[in-house]
């Protein structure tokens, strides 16, 4: 039996990942820009054990449901043949933070199989290979194998070969903090993200805008990396945001995240803004409000965003670093 761990950190896109041109390759419809959060964290282990009849999963101390095995089953498949691996696996998996509720756990998930399941059936991967491979189980978990900003290149070839992250590097990575506050006590979303994304790219007649919009804020996001301007990225983080949910919103049936303690977040995150604070809110595939920060503000948002009804928990974070193996 061969055996590795790995440690992912989720990250948080400030230029959205919202729909894909190819499904079964996860290949997203458009680039995004994130921020690798080091206080979302996953811990995954894959033993290849000659003894199984089948893969087995582990994830957060429960035996999984049968949609969640099928498909850590199919993403190992990819990894088994590279490797001309027959052997099954045994994975356990643990979110430190709420699962499947609009925290990235998929990304953080994925991106800690793909380096453990690698490491575990004796591949050597350079961490663009990676990238791909974390993709093929989680469109955004491409971006959680590197730490810090990371850009995701959406591509054009029709095999994914140049659907890939890569870190960016900018002086405001050691300035910046994100402000997590969890709605709802983090209990699992009703609709799940890729199923809302098809059905917004199928559906909604403000979808098409939306994949108009990104390249500019991918632009001007990259800039304010480039120059250092934490107030013009934060401006693009909420737009960009509230962009991709009002193309959810119009969708037909709608698709809606917020609750009310969302909107009671967003207004908060505002008024701090014009109280001269750095806080510009973004907002997933859930009900939760990150706030993209400075480090001198971070415990002042933080202490607004616990006074407001519905928030359950409030998590200041530093940016994290890229997915290691642990054992």
């Amino acid at each position: 039996m061969t055996a590795a761990t790995a440690r992912a950190c989720a990250n948080i896109a400030l230029v959205k990942y919202w729909g894909k041109r190819d499904s079964q390759l996860n290949l997203p419809a458009a680039g995004s820009l994130s921020l690798t959060l080091a206080a979302l964290v996953t811990e995954t282990t894959v033993a290849f054990d000659p003894e199984l009849a089948s893969d087995e999963l582990i994830l957060d101390g429960t035996i999984a449901r049968p949609t969640e095995s099928a498909r850590i089953s199919s993403f190992l498949d990819l990894i088994r043949a590279e490797a001309k691996l027959t052997t099954r696996a045994h994975v356990t998996s643990t979110n430190q933070f709420p699962t499947a509720s609009g925290l990235a756990s998929s990304a953080s998930g994925f991106a800690a199989l793909a380096v453990a399941a690698s490491t575990a059936a004796g591949l050597t991967a350079s961490p663009r290979a990676l990238s791909i491979l974390a993709r093929r189980g989680s469109g955004s978990a491409a971006r959680s194998i590197f730490g810090g900003f990371v850009r995701m290149h959406a591509g054009t070839a029709s095999d994914g070969s140049d659907a890939f992250a890569e870190p960016v590097a900018s002086r405001l990575l050691d300035r910046v903090r994100m402000v997590i506050a969890i709605v709802g006590g983090g209990a699992p979303k009703s609709h799940g993200s890729r199923d809302a994304m098809d059905h917004t790219a199928a559906t909604s007649p403000l979808y098409r805008a939306w994949l108009d919009l990104v390249p500019n804020d991918l632009a001007a996001a990259e800039g304010a990396l480039a120059s250092g301007d934490l107030a013009a990225l934060g401006a693009i983080t909420e737009a960009n945001a509230l962009a991709m949910h009002a193309s959810a919103l119009a969708a037909r049936p709608a698709v809606i995240y917020w609750q009310p303690a969302t909107l009671a977040l967003l207004a908060e995150v505002r008024a701090l803004r014009e109280r001269g604070l750095a806080a510009w809110g973004t907002m997933d595939a859930g009900p939760h409000v990150k706030v993209l920060t400075s480090i001198a503000d971070a415990e002042a948002v933080a202490a607004a965003l616990r006074s407001v009804p519905g928030a359950s928990e409030v998590i200041i974070s530093a940016p994290g670093g890229p997915t290691t193996v642990t054992a």
